[in-house]
């Protein structure tokens, strides 16, 4: 058993003082006590700055990292997503296993760093270049699951179910040729992630259909069935109605909207996170929040893409879940995607303080919206990647992530003025020391990998780039 005690902690019900947290010797919390005061018993690690739960990065490409500020410039013509998405399918040919592990290490370190102590890799560059397989076919897969143990941070791996170009079933194009995957193949690379991870309770594993364009019903109903064999409590992602054309097409091909169609079509439940889900309509919205999916919501890749605004308010309002996503990795600060999350609907409305006030019995239910926007977020992305995590609370694994209290802008601050400063003051560099399951990967803003992660990572970017 090891304890610590916080001067300050937020807990489920919000910021309370002198906190000792219990954790155990697989890492997880087995109690937490406020208000200890001065009478903490010898071999009581102090902390010296106020602690948080670490946040669930529940949406990322990690290979996107490395693409981060090159497609910034505008083509010939008008640039969106879609054009975006050719510029990937370029970058992604040239990726080699060895550089997808470089990119992952340093980008998921990054992660830690800020506060993230568990990621869902949403996985579907599966194959060679030219669509065959490697000699073992899970490799790129497993590359990601290295690239997480070595660094310390949880992993919930999804491999993708990636098998048509768009709706009514047209073929992939060439240059998604190392997507390609029927249900049986992200079955195997489930089974084989599964068999590497052995009983590390710090990786899970679900499943991905793509998206409605990129996978049909049978052989979403395929996989699902796969999926519940081997775990039926393995979390299913899938991305919905990012874009309006993508929207207009599921019209055309099944005379539903995408979220209407998941909805009406699966057994979508708490196991389900819907990725993006930006384009509903007023009944989508209250239909997703009463199903008990999680909108796992990207705001700077969003932003970044020109996608639009999701429906926050009338989703929280409905009793929706939500948890944040790296997604693109234009962002790598669960602050700042908590930030945008809340500009985005003050753009939107032209009103100031929006997200505020709890709705569940016990959790955080007052006016600051960095605490109730970190404090929700962390919750739902739990949720997302089926870990127990999210709230510094006994049950949940000891994931903690430490303040540096003699930072400019936490200096003199307490309860929710801390949370409202790490979100909205908009600083880097305010986290200082982080564990995950119990363990501290982040210590003094130092972690034991940072130089050969950034010189490996330097390398593979400057590869790339000299290539095109």
């Amino acid at each position: 058993m090891k304890r610590y005690l916080a001067p300050q902690a937020l807990l489920p019900e919000g910021w309370r003082r002198d906190v000792r947290i219990d954790v155990d010797a697989t890492g997880d919390i087995v109690a937490v006590a406020p208000d200890v005061g001065d009478g903490v018993p010898e071999g009581v690690e102090r902390l010296d700055g106020p602690v948080l739960p670490g946040m669930a990065n529940l949406h990322s490409h990690a290979f996107q990292r490395a693409m981060a500020g090159l497609a910034e410039t505008r083509g010939p013509g008008e640039d969106d997503f879609w054009s975006w998405r050719e510029r990937m399918y370029r970058f992604v040919l040239r990726l080699t296993p060895d550089d997808a592990f470089a990119i992952a290490r340093f980008l998921y370190l990054e992660a830690l760093r800020n506060g993230y102590t568990a990621i869902a890799e949403f996985h579907y560059v599966h194959h060679r270049p030219d669509g065959a397989p490697y000699p073992q076919p899970a490799e790129m897969v497993l590359r990601h699951l290295a690239a997480a143990c070595e660094v310390g941070i949880a992993v919930t791996l999804l491999p993708s179910l990636y098998r048509w170009s768009n709706f009514g079933a047209q073929p992939l194009a060439s240059r998604q040729r190392r997507f390609a995957s029927d249900p049986d193949t992200v079955l195997r690379l489930v089974e084989a992630a599964r068999s590497a991870a052995g009983d590390d309770p710090d990786v899970r594993v679900g499943v991905a259909p793509h998206s409605l364009r990129a996978a049909d019903r049978a052989s979403i109903d395929a996989l699902l069935a796969g999926a519940d064999a081997i775990d039926a409590s393995a979390p299913i992602h899938v991305h919905a109605a990012e874009q309006t054309r993508e929207v207009d097409d599921c019209l055309a091909s099944t005379g539903q909207r995408p979220v209407e169609w998941i909805l009406s079509n699966l057994p979508v439940d708490a196991r389900w996170c819907l990725v993006h889900a930006t384009h509903m309509t007023a009944r989508e919205t209250l239909a997703l929040a009463r199903s008990g999916a999680v909108a796992g919501l990207c705001p700077t890749t969003e932003a970044n893409l020109g996608d639009g605004l999701f429906p926050m308010l009338d989703f929280r309002a409905a009793g929706g879940v939500y948890g944040i996503g790296g997604d693109s990795h234009v962002s790598r600060d669960p602050a700042e995607e908590l930030r945008w999350l809340e500009y985005g609907q003050r753009l939107s409305l032209q009103r100031r303080n929006l997200i505020v006030g709890g709705r569940r019995e016990g959790g955080y239910r007052g006016p600051a919206v960095g605490t109730t926007l970190w404090a929700e977020a962390a919750d739902g992305g739990a949720r997302a990647i089926g870990r127990a995590m999210g709230a510094i609370a006994a049950g949940r694994r000891a994931d903690l992530v430490e303040l540096d209290a003699a930072a400019p802008d936490l200096h003199g601050r307490s309860g929710d003025a801390i949370t409202n400063a790490l979100v909205f003051a908009g600083s880097s560099g305010l986290v200082r020391n982080v564990m995950v399951g119990g363990r501290w990967v982040v210590r003094d803003r130092c972690h034991r990998l940072d130089e050969p992660a950034q010189r490996d990572y330097r390398r593979v970017v400057g590869r790339l780039l000299a290539e095109g």
